[in-house]
């Protein structure tokens, strides 16, 4: 999960979180489990898939505890919390990381195929929204970091990412992501061809983050953070995040749903995602914040 929250159109004042905390703070913003009665159409499946199980036994025995959005994060979807920067400078998605839902089960194979947890992010290709088009590219560290480090070290963003400090430390949070197993790509956004956005996308069912709502299988998390002063307050959050989840549902059949989980005091991130289509689920407890678990369904996209 990345960082908490920022925003990205309400003028200055952080909004969604696309972010997460710190590379460290990732897993420890996880809090209690959200109230399975909350929302009665995200019920828990008190059987887990044997994709889910293989991966968080095969993290757990590498390194004895799970990163968040299998990045380091102070992510997502959270951020990161995670799951995402509407006024201040992001939108938050997750606190740390964001995610969706799959419509089919799991294969049934216990191994898991490390090219399918997303599939490949670098093509799918651009998008056309009402601010231009939009193409995520996958973050690559000697060309991003600089911008990415200035982006994360404004005061607007650093609340509610967590993630402020020198390159190095963001450099780790960065490939953390990079050499993992593809259950997490931080991304710049491109629009109309100039870096303008950070996102993670990331399988929320595989990440730590599945332990505090009814996760369900190919959920996918996205955090996004708006970079420049001059593309905040101006609605893109709302904009992007829709444009993205459409994405991700259109490149990931078996996906039925993203979500995202900014901190609820951080309206103009929350504001954002319900005009991008998410409905409000329900309020969940993690470590650094209580979060607002925001879902975009597949079957509902085209009435929301």
């Amino acid at each position: 999960m990345p960082p908490t929250d920022a925003s990205a159109n309400a003028g200055t004042a952080p909004v969604a979180d696309t972010g997460t905390t710190s590379p460290t703070a990732r897993e420890s913003r996880i809090g209690p489990a959200a109230d399975a009665g909350a929302d009665s159409e995200d019920t828990l499946d008190l059987h887990l898939p044997d994709e889910f199980v293989a991966l968080f036994a095969e993290d757990t025995g590498a390194h004895g505890s799970r990163s968040l959005g299998a990045t380091a994060t102070a992510t997502a979807t959270a951020g990161p919390a995670s799951a995402s920067a509407t006024s201040a400078a992001t939108v938050e998605g997750a606190g740390t990381s964001t995610a969706t839902c799959a419509s089919e089960a799991s294969p049934a194979s216990t191994t898991p195929n490390p090219n399918d947890l997303l599939g490949d992010v670098a093509d799918w290709g651009p998008i056309s929204t009402p601010a231009g088009p939009l193409h995520l590219v996958p973050v690559r560290i000697e060309r991003d970091l600089p911008i990415i480090s200035r982006w994360m070290n404004d005061p607007a963003v650093t609340a509610f990412w967590g993630l402020a400090g020198p390159e190095n430390a963001i450099e780790e949070h960065l490939r953390s992501q990079l050499i993992g197993d593809g259950r997490s790509v931080p991304c710049m956004g491109l629009l109309e061809g100039t870096p303008m956005s950070y996102w993670e996308i990331y399988r929320a069912d595989l990440d730590p983050l599945a332990r505090h709502y009814p996760a369900r299988p190919h959920d996918t998390g996205v955090h996004l953070l708006i970079g420049g002063m001059s593309d905040r307050g101006r609605g893109l959050g709302g904009t992007l995040l829709r444009a993205v989840a459409d994405l991700a549902l259109d490149k990931r059949p078996a996906c039925a749903r993203v979500v995202a989980e900014p901190d609820i005091r951080n309206t103009p991130s929350v504001a954002a995602f319900l005009t991008a289509g998410f409905r409000f689920s329900a309020e969940i407890d993690l470590p650094v914040k209580r979060a607002a678990l925001m879902i975009r369904d597949r079957s509902l996209r085209h009435l929301l």
